[in-house]
């Protein structure tokens, strides 16, 4: 291991693996840490002229995103990491940042440093030693609880300790393995996982971003012994997918975190590979905390170095390196402890609210729905707009609650479930409203926006609402709401509005690119039948149907037991 603030200035082998390019003309090129110390030394050379102290990083390359990092550092610079590059986002931390890196800034300087190592009468900097200070600051940037980007102020001392921890539980397992990754380095544990870790032990991270299993058999070809990056809720996915079987030879060990893994998703993994994946749960605040594989418990266990203990009121306090500071530091979330010094998540003591007067705590009632057998994951949130303060639930459903809504239907599977709940709440503290998923909506980085969640009891984009969804092998099944209000109704036709052909197609396809890689490049719709109109109002039943072999998807609509409407997308082979 090399002190991330003696990464610049430590001897080491000038060929020691930085990063694996993807992007070479071969595939499975190396660059080394001579050449990584070289581009540092440019982008620091360049940066030392300007006047700017403070630089947003937004670099989606994670070679040139560590090179501008460390070249920030180098200059006694403060890099801040926001959370995405949107035009928006970034006009509310305007604030925060005196100019901004981006992937043209950096490829416009890398043209400049092969212009000049080609005119020789040019000076150019030469890699000396560059020291960083060990406390050098960095900010990073979180949702806070209104929602608004929060910034977290860490050090690289603090990342340092981090990166000695994660060596010290795994560095013996991952071994020369590459890094690859599903997730971006503009959060905590991207940038850990896929950056820092790497660079500090001397092994390579892989330039490319994985979305797919077939993917990853791709960059496995390229780099031999893997580990992967992931989230749960690309890996909850990933199990569902073409080739997540086939990867050979397998990643050494799939790191997930960001929010639980589902444990039938744990489970698949065990079953295929022999382990679960490793879990770390921790916060940009704190950094890592602990770590589980579900296969072996489903408890947490505190990783090296890290001290935890339980609040009076049951909250989870932590003691860590990590923290840069020895005190005690209070977190949000509810624990409870088994005999063995592991703990288990109780939820969120920040989320109970008020119904008629009552205090429920919706941490709790997500616990006691994923209790039912119906259930694998669920999460309550309040419904905005009503006349009188109420909850809605998104459930993602288990293959017994899956048969139940294709079998029984959607109304019956929430009376079921309601049911379940009065056993341990106030029936006017119930939810009122039920969406049926395949899985929750976690984003890239694995959490599951409150926003989000309630977005699933509103009109989609698109101009449909998904009541349910579920998968039966390779088939998918839907139940859209069609709003009385769409615009596609204007005109079409007066005083007999319809839905358009066109947007039952278009709808189709849409709804099978989320679950079917390829599905939105289509080629051709074949087969196509109108056999009955859809007025507003209209709740269709949506059937998608992938024979994976031929590249196509069958469609078809009923309305009340009718067909309304059906065909064939075909699409095109993905190179």
């Amino acid at each position: 291991m090399i002190a991330l603030h003696d990464l610049l200035c430590a001897a080491s082998d000038a060929q020691r693996p930085v990063c694996r390019d993807d992007r070479a003309a071969s595939a499975n090129a190396i660059i080394t840490h001579a050449a990584f110390r070289t581009r540092v030394a440019v982008l620091a050379w360049w940066l030392r002229e300007q006047s700017a102290r403070r630089y947003a990083l937004c670099i989606d390359d994670p070679y040139d995103f560590a090179c501008a990092l460390f070249a920030l550092f180098a200059c006694g610079k403060e890099p801040v990491i926001p959370a995405s590059s949107a035009p928006g986002y970034l006009a509310d931390l305007a604030h925060a940042y005196d100019a901004m890196l981006t992937d043209d800034d950096i490829r416009a300087l890398a043209a400049t440093e092969s212009i000049r190592a080609a005119a020789p009468p040019m000076p150019m900097p030469m890699p000396m030693p560059m020291p960083i200070d060990p406390h050098a600051p960095l900010t990073l940037y979180t949702s806070g609880s209104s929602g608004s980007p929060k910034p977290i102020h860490k050090t690289l001392a603090q990342f340092d300790a981090e990166v000695r921890t994660l060596e010290r539980e795994w560095g013996a397992l991952i071994g020369d393995a590459t890094m690859l990754a599903s997730v971006a380095h503009r959060h905590i544990y991207g940038l850990l996982f896929r950056v820092m870790w790497p660079l500090a032990a001397g092994r390579a991270f892989d330039r490319a971003l994985c979305a797919e299993p077939r993917q990853v058999q791709l960059r496995i070809a390229c780099c031999g012994a893997t580990v992967m990056v992931s989230s749960p809720a690309q890996l909850a996915r990933w199990a569902a997918l073409t080739g997540f079987d086939e990867l050979t030879p397998a990643p050494r060990v799939f790191f997930s975190s960001g929010g639980p893994l589902a444990a039938d998703a744990a489970y698949d993994y065990a079953r295929v590979f022999g382990d679960a994946p490793v879990e770390i749960y921790g916060s940009t605040e704190t950094g890592g905390i602990a770590w589980r594989r579900q296969n072996v418990t489903p408890a947490w266990q505190p990783l090296s170095g890290v001290d935890v203990r339980r609040a009076d009121d049951g909250a989870l306090e932590v003691r860590s390196p990590h923290l840069g500071h020895g005190d005690w530091h209070r977190t949000d979330d509810a624990i409870a402890f088994d005999d063995d010094g592991r703990f288990s998540l109780q939820g969120r003591l920040d989320r109970v609210i008020k119904l008629d007067g009552k205090r429920v705590s919706l941490p709790e009632m997500e616990a006691r729905l994923a209790l039912h057998p119906y259930v694998t994951q669920a999460c309550v949130v309040p419904l905005a707009g009503a006349s009188r303060e109420r909850v809605g639930a998104v459930v993602a459903l288990s293959d017994a609650g899956s048969a139940v809504l294709r079998n029984e239907g959607r109304v019956a599977l929430a009376k079921a479930l309601r049911r379940h709940l009065a056993a341990y709440f106030d029936v006017v503290l119930l939810p009122r409203r039920w969406r049926f998923r395949i899985a929750l909506p976690f984003d890239a980085r694995g959490k599951l926006p409150v926003a989000t969640v309630a977005a699933s009891f509103g009109t989609r984009a698109e101009g449909f609402e998904v009541l349910s969804e579920t998968r039966d092998g390779d088939n998918l099944h839907y139940e859209l709401r069609v709003p009385s209000t769409l615009v596609h109704f204007d005109g079409h036709f007066p005083n007999l509005p319809i839905l358009p052909g066109v947007v039952q197609v278009d709808w189709a396809i849409r709804l099978a690119s989320e679950h079917i890689a390829g599905t939105r490049d289509a080629a051709s719709v074949d087969r196509l039948k109108f056999m009955a109109p859809v007025p507003p109002g209209a709740l269709l039943d949506l059937r998608l149907a992938h024979d994976a072999a031929r590249r196509r998807v069958q469609f078809a609509y009923r309305l009340n037991g009718r067909d309304c409407s059906s065909g064939v997308v075909v699409y095109r082979e993905r190179a």
